[in-house]
């Protein structure tokens, strides 16, 4: 059984209350998890409290700390085929990408690691005569972390190497369907040789163990990936202690292509933005503007492109794309294609289930294309976070900018022109905290990731990603202490 490790030590729930992990592919169960709920939430906070305000590790020199952080990123790559197996099996994705997966999440660690001794402070130039000034960053001190189902151990990675780097100690509440990896991970952690209770990990549901973390006025830090819905309910409960607050809660994310693109690369990329990893992805490209010119043809390629797209078993060489992750978040799929349909979508292909026996077994979907939508459109508005396109079209610079701000999210999007200077306008007027110009999709540990508007608050990844774990004090040093005599 996967147990929680709370103070050092691993555990079963206090309840003895268990879950079943499941494969989405086949709908096999693959691991029983300790189930934990509030009870637990707080035996791990209140270690991670002891250690922070009594133990030695916020003390530790930051370079110390960051062989602490680099020494994950060595067990990481030399666990790499275990992890992504487990990652496989957790989520459904293909093989090769959770082997993907691994390599970034070793980088991040390298990255932070590299980064925690590099930040001594500031020196400020003191406008008072013999006095000095300086700026200095410390650990903000116990942090929740509540990460999603969709990449498991990336995700705990953006947020667990910073808040160690930084000097903080943890709790780590991963997704309850997905627990696997960021099990394998504290293992990792504790053979690393963490102080007793700097690293904690707790099983169990948001609504339970998550809103613990959110609430508890021992916790300094709560930082969540997930739904808006959720994430608002966090800020809510967090306001208890007024908390710092980290929330990267998703997107609904423009490819805008121009007639002048190269029409191959914008075709294929623009399957890579929406389909990879069955569209389960915070800035996947489910929102395809087309320029007038290119419309019909860009459409038609997408078509004959889509119908190749194999799905299957991730460990199989061949397979493309994996399934959903749950029979409820297919539901939620569906429903957004009934939706769609209602709205006067067209639907062009996909929509539905694959008829094959053996994928009916798992939560698969087929790619799904909707055309003549608009920006009314519900299923153009919200997050399905599923294999689903939606594609609208434009007449010019203009109205390609205004339809891919009209969203209340913030999050990502891409522009595709030959012409270099109508790319930097575009990308200069499009309200997101990531703009690929040519490109979709990448990322990496030192540019800082998070959003505009309702995608989130808050960065992570890059210097900013360290500082959110981080409270800035200024200390002021007077040189020549002498009586004011003010009151005399």
């Amino acid at each position: 059984m996967k147990k929680m490790y709370i103070n050092g030590e691993w555990v079963e729930a206090g309840s003895g209350q268990t879950r079943e992990i499941i494969n989405p592919y086949n709908q096999e169960v693959i691991a029983i998890a300790a189930e934990g709920n509030e009870s637990d939430a707080k035996l791990a906070i209140s270690s991670a409290r002891q250690a922070f305000d009594q133990g030695e590790w916020r003390k530790t020199p930051a370079y110390e700390r960051g062989k602490y952080v680099n020494k994950i990123a060595e067990l990481i790559e030399r666990d790499k085929d275990e992890l992504a197996e487990l990652e496989t099996l957790d989520t459904g994705k293909t093989f090769v990408e959770s082997q993907a997966d691994m390599d970034d999440i070793a980088e991040v660690f390298r990255y932070f690691a590299g980064l925690a001794d590099k930040d001594s402070g500031e020196v400020i130039a003191s406008p008072i005569a013999d006095s000095s000034s300086k700026v200095v960053r410390e650990p903000v001190g116990v942090c929740g972390q509540i990460t999603p189902w969709n990449y498991p151990l990336l995700q705990a990675a953006w947020k667990i190497a910073p808040a160690l780097a930084a000097g903080n100690t943890i709790i780590i509440k991963p997704s309850e369907i997905t627990p696997l990896t960021t099990v394998k991970v504290t293992e990792l952690m504790e053979e690393a040789g963490f102080p007793k209770g700097v690293v904690n990990l707790v099983l169990g549901a948001g609504n339970t163990v998550g809103h613990e973390l959110a609430k508890n006025e021992d916790v300094d830090l709560i930082s969540f990936t997930g739904g808006m819905a959720t994430g608002k309910n966090i800020m809510c409960a967090a306001s208890g202690n007024v908390k710092k607050v980290a929330l990267e809660l998703g997107g609904k994310n423009p490819n805008i292509v121009f007639a002048d693109a190269d029409f191959e690369t914008a075709v294929d990329q623009a399957l890579n933005a929406v389909f990879f990893h069955a569209g389960q992805v915070c800035s996947a490209g489910a929102r395809l503007l087309l320029e007038d010119d290119i419309h019909d043809k860009f459409v038609d390629a997408l078509i004959k492109r889509v119908q190749r797209i194999k799905l299957g078993n991730g460990f199989d060489e061949d397979t493309q794309s994996g399934p959903l992750i749950s029979a409820e978040h297919r539901a939620k799929v569906e429903k957004y294609v009934d939706i769609g349909i209602k709205e006067g979508a067209k639907l062009v292909i996909g929509g539905k289930r694959p008829d094959h026996p053996v994928l009916q077994k798992g939560f698969f979907y087929l790619p799904t294309i909707f055309t003549d939508c608009s920006s009314d459109m519900r299923i153009v508005q919200e997050e399905v976070f599923g294999p689903v396109l939606t594609i609208e079209r434009f007449k010019d610079e203009e109205e390609a900018v205004r339809l891919a701000n009209d969203t209340i999210y913030g999050l990502a999007g891409a522009v595709w022109t030959n012409d270099a200077a109508k790319g930097e306008r575009v990308s200069s007027s499009l309200r997101m905290g990531t703009v690929w110009i040519n490109d979709f999709h990448p990322y990496f540990a030192q540019a800082p990731w998070g959003g505009y508007k309702q995608s989130g608050i808050g960065r992570e990844l890059g210097k900013a990603g360290l500082e959110e774990y981080t409270e800035t004090k200024h200390i002021y040093r007077n040189l020549k202490p002498e009586p004011l005599n003010w009151f005399k």
